[in-house]
């Protein structure tokens, strides 16, 4: 699968490799860092596509210190990257996980990527060893409307998904390759979804799923989806 990244496949068929979500994705990266006292000095995101999360994290005044490097494996991303570069930011196209001398840092990022990766396990694994704390975005794909829909597929070629996880696979997953869990939220990329483009569809969808998740957000995230979970691990 990896060939649909460095092909430019993916691009053409994102159209933005999801940069638009990144204003969202790093508002919530900075929250949970914030929650829990996290002050790295450096930052690297492996699989870090446009680099939108990175370029907006490096906007926060409270992060002004911290220097940031995006690996990512396809050249596309990267070119569209460069625009970002400045003093405390670079980008690089490179296999960050298979460069050994890469390690020591203080927080790694990979927001939304080790289901891409046809050897997650392998992938995570590695994370674990090249920095201090990790910080993960999982997409919760696996939920009762899902499976009911049969929209698994459809994530498979849209967005690239090889393996789908719920909350707690997602955290076991990362258990079961030593991870010790600092902390873990749920996020609803749903709501930001229908902010930016606001649909009937997406109104009564959420609607329904915000009442769900007045009860409980984790039983919203397993019978609706919508969700990811944003975990903290050392």
């Amino acid at each position: 699968m990896n060939n649909i990244y460095t092909s430019g496949e993916y691009l053409e068929t994102t159209q933005t490799w999801h940069v638009e979500d990144s204003p969202w994705k790093s508002e919530q990266i900075l929250k949970i860092m914030i929650k829990n006292g996290l002050h790295p000095n450096t930052v690297v995101e492996v699989g870090c596509g446009a680099g939108q999360i990175l370029t907006e994290l490096a906007k926060q005044t409270c992060l002004s210190e911290v220097h940031f490097s995006g690996y990512d494996i396809s050249p596309q991303a990267i070119e569209i990257s460069k625009k970002n570069v400045g003093n405390n930011i670079n980008f690089i196209c490179q296999d960050f996980i298979s460069d050994e001398n890469i390690k020591d840092i203080d927080l790694l990022l990979a927001i939304d990527v080790f289901e891409h990766i046809q050897d997650y396990i392998g992938f995570i694994s590695i994370c674990k060893n090249k920095a201090n704390y990790k910080i993960y975005h999982i997409p919760l794909d696996i939920h009762v409307s899902a499976v009911l829909r049969n929209s698994f597929l459809r994530s498979r070629y849209s967005k690239g998904h090889l393996h789908y996880f719920t909350a707690d696979s997602a955290i076991a997953t990362l258990k079961d390759t030593g991870h010790e869990i600092i902390d873990a939220i749920y996020t609803n990329a749903s709501f930001w979804s229908f902010k930016q483009n606001p649909s009937i569809k997406k109104a009564i969808a959420n609607s329904v799923r915000w009442g769900m998740s007045k009860i409980s957000i984790p039983l919203a995230a397993r019978i609706l989806g919508g969700y990811s979970l944003l975990v903290i691990a050392r």
